[in-house]
């Protein structure tokens, strides 16, 4: 069975929705099409070849880490006033353009965090509480479905863009090897659901 092309659903985009940065619906519409593109492209050549599709390969925490950069990157591209943060690991993933020298700041407040989660409803651990634009793509992956050549493509259904601050976060118990982490709480995630962008 050939790979199929996703599409963005048009009648899910929030037509109200608030966007800060100058930032428009069209720039998430053309970000999570890009992200489409790619796994169709890239599918249909593992395909041929009789190999497993980038999907099945990687683990969800890969996964996750790899549509973030890639939503960040294109996002930037069709955004009029955001670039990519140029420092590795810095804060947030896009930023102001011309804001930082470069680009590129290590903890900057000028800007959006992208996050991505398989968690329907946006909550996500983040590595620490900030007063931050946070932006969360939720996303699905058919690991199951047998035969394998019957999965469906990767597809987002949920986006959230909203405002949240220190005090909209709890702090994750830690174990002895893990990283503190912080997330949402139960308020702070209801106010970044009422910021909806895309649902399905």
């Amino acid at each position: 069975m050939p790979v199929t092309r996703n599409q963005v659903v048009a009648e899910g985009l929030n037509k109200a929705a608030v966007l800060p940065y100058e930032l428009r619906l069209e720039d998430f519409k053309l970000a999570i099409q890009d992200v489409y593109d790619f796994f169709f492209d890239v599918n249909s050549r593992l395909v041929e070849k009789g190999l497993d599709r980038l999907d099945d390969m990687l683990r969800p925490a890969i996964m996750s880490g790899v549509l973030s950069d890639m939503l960040t990157a294109s996002l930037a591209k069709h955004s009029r006033s955001l670039a990519e943060n140029r420092y590795f690991n810095g804060h947030p993933d896009l930023v102001v353009k011309g804001k930082y020298p470069g680009n590129s700041v290590k903890a900057g407040e000028q800007g959006i965090e992208i996050k991505t989660t398989r968690k329907a409803g946006g909550a996500v651990d983040t590595h620490g509480a900030r007063n931050q634009w946070m932006c969360v793509f939720v996303y699905e992956v058919d690991n199951t479905s047998e035969p394998a050549s019957d999965r469906a493509p990767l597809r987002f259904t949920e986006i959230y863009l909203g405002k949240v601050e220190i005090a909209d976060f709890r702090k994750n118990a830690r174990g002895e090897l893990g990283t503190r982490t912080a997330t949402l709480h139960a308020e702070g995630i209801a106010k970044l659901r009422r910021c909806w962008i895309y649902r399905l």
